[in-house]
């Protein structure tokens, strides 16, 4: 059960006017700023606060809607409480079945929701969205950096307008001193590391890959010797489906020096021979390579696997290397800036965690604090 906040004046209540919406028309279906909303199902302890850009979604069967109305709980603050981790635990300990756990309006209702004063609710929701807002314009810089990254790698190598394009031949259908390759000829799969049962290593899941960017990290250190294997620079390629379809990827830059870490073994690492990481990186998630790794995939329905050695046949335009240095001098500091970027994400995503839980029970007081609105609270305060 959720503890009481030992900070000023404390008030208890239940959320009430929970929706379930395939009862009620239409109408009364779409989503008001300041909604709460759950999944039915799956992970029913994760729940998403309707910001202006998200009104008027509609809310189907599968969600369930909190809405506040006139209350003295701000729903800013509400949707920070509710995602404590002891309010969270609560409401999976509630949930109903074994292998999909199900969240109905009745467990919703009984949660308790403990709130100080009004002013507190709203410094509290305050430091907490200033994290939020560098957290994602941080988020927005890296995708800024690699979408540059990509455009010039499309633009030079599949759009072929790299820079002296112009007065280059065309010879066998690539441009001069260009060459084809078979895959193996100039990247290595599943390069070779040492094993080592004993040392823990950083052990990176699929779950940490991302289908829209480059980069991750380690979630945890592992012992053993199973898995792949792989260190920075290499680049990771789900094999399996739908991870490969979703399109998965990975390039790995947060490792420490000369560490080698592990990983699903459902990843298979491809390391540059010829050709620098980035190009390697930007192959791996071109539609046609994944396609042809797709048209791969064997096995029974559900779990096909990508037959490793179909790869062998991909033909890859190998570019002189004066051109890949000038590509690699160009993006190597656009990936190297994103990588410093995701470091300082993850080092506020941690420190607002740690003050979430602290500023809802009230180990942290705000109470003589002078708090500054960020942007994307000061409409409301107006």
């Amino acid at each position: 059960m959720p503890a009481d906040i030992p900070s000023g004046r404390i008030e208890q209540t239940r959320i009430a006017r929970v929706s379930e919406s395939h009862t009620e028309r239409l109408s009364k279906h779409r989503l008001q700023v300041g909604d709460i909303v759950y999944g039915r199902r799956g992970d029913i302890g994760r729940q998403a606060l309707v910001r202006p850009e998200n009104e008027g979604w509609l809310c189907g069967t599968g969600c369930l809607r909190i809405r506040l109305g006139k209350s003295e709980v701000d729903a800013e603050y509400l949707h920070r409480y509710l995602s404590t981790s002891n309010v969270v635990g609560w409401i999976q300990g509630q949930a109903i079945g074994a292998t999909m756990p199900n969240l109905n309006t009745g467990i919703l209702n009984r949660v308790p929701v403990s709130y100080p004063p009004l002013i507190q609710q709203k410094k509290i929701a305050a430091i907490l969205t200033a994290y939020d807002d560098l957290i994602e314009n941080n988020r927005q810089r890296i995708t800024l950096l690699e979408n540059m990254a990509e455009e010039i790698y499309r633009e030079w190598f599949v759009r072929l307008r790299f820079p002296g394009h112009e007065s280059t031949p065309i010879d066998k259908g690539v441009p001069k001193g260009w060459a084809f390759k078979r895959l193996p000829e100039c990247i290595e799969v599943k390069p070779k590391e040492p094993g080592d049962a004993t040392s823990p290593r950083p052990f990176v899941g699929m779950d940490r890959l991302s289908t829209s960017s480059a980069f991750f990290s380690a979630s945890e250190n592992r012992t053993g010797a199973s898995g792949s294997k792989f260190r920075n620079g290499d680049v990771l390629l789900p094999r399996i489906t739908p991870c490969l379809e979703n399109g998965k990827r990975g390039l790995v830059t947060s490792l420490k020096a000369d560490t080698v870490a592990v990983g699903s073994t459902e990843f298979i690492v491809l390391r540059g021979k010829t050709l620098p990481c980035y190009y390697v990186y930007f192959l791996s998630i071109s539609d046609s390579f994944r396609k042809h790794a797709e048209i791969s995939m064997v096995g029974a329905s559900g779990r096909q696997r990508v037959a490793e050695a179909a790869l062998n046949w991909v033909l890859i335009k190998e570019p002189p290397s004066d051109l890949l240095q000038q590509f690699t001098n160009m993006v190597a500091p656009m990936f190297e800036q994103a990588s410093n970027l995701l470091v300082q994400t993850e080092a506020l995503t941690r420190t607002r965690d740690l003050l979430l839980n602290r500023l809802i029970s009230g180990k942290l007081r705000v109470d003589d604090l002078d708090i500054q609105f960020p942007p994307s609270m000061q409409e409301t305060e107006a």
